[in-house]
């Protein structure tokens, strides 16, 4: 009795841990900065969207790598959450006045944002 009673525990943790790594996705996007300011910023604007896990931006590549519950988030609402602190991505572009509140050493170069690369979501 004590093995079978073992045995299903086993088989409810092992189903879902595999739930939850089911669930798991990894992107990458580009998004606009310089400094380790920058990259501070970035990363808590990604990590701040409810399902993300991790979030590492390069300085060299401008490349941002986030780790996220696609049930609760997906990569449009991310980019967005990190437009929002003044820097641009692939899908949206920072605002200029929370641009132009940047320190001085964080204001990049700034590109049009494509807009075929922009996600229209019903609200």
């Amino acid at each position: 009795m004590k093995k079978s009673i073992f045995s299903l525990g086993v088989m409810f943790f092992i189903v879902g841990t595999m739930s939850v790594f089911a669930q798991s996705k990894t992107e990458e996007f580009k998004v606009s900065g310089n400094c380790g300011m920058c990259e501070t910023r970035i990363e808590n604007a990604a990590k701040s969207v409810t399902g993300v896990t991790t979030a590492d931006w390069d300085k060299k590549t401008k490349m941002l790598k986030v780790s996220f519950d696609k049930s609760k988030t997906d990569n449009h609402k991310i980019q967005k959450a990190v437009a929002k602190v003044g820097h641009d991505t692939d899908m949206h572009k920072a605002e200029d006045k929370v641009y132009n509140a940047l320190p001085g050493c964080c204001l990049y170069e700034r590109n049009k944002v494509d807009d075929t690369k922009k996600v229209k979501h019903q609200h």
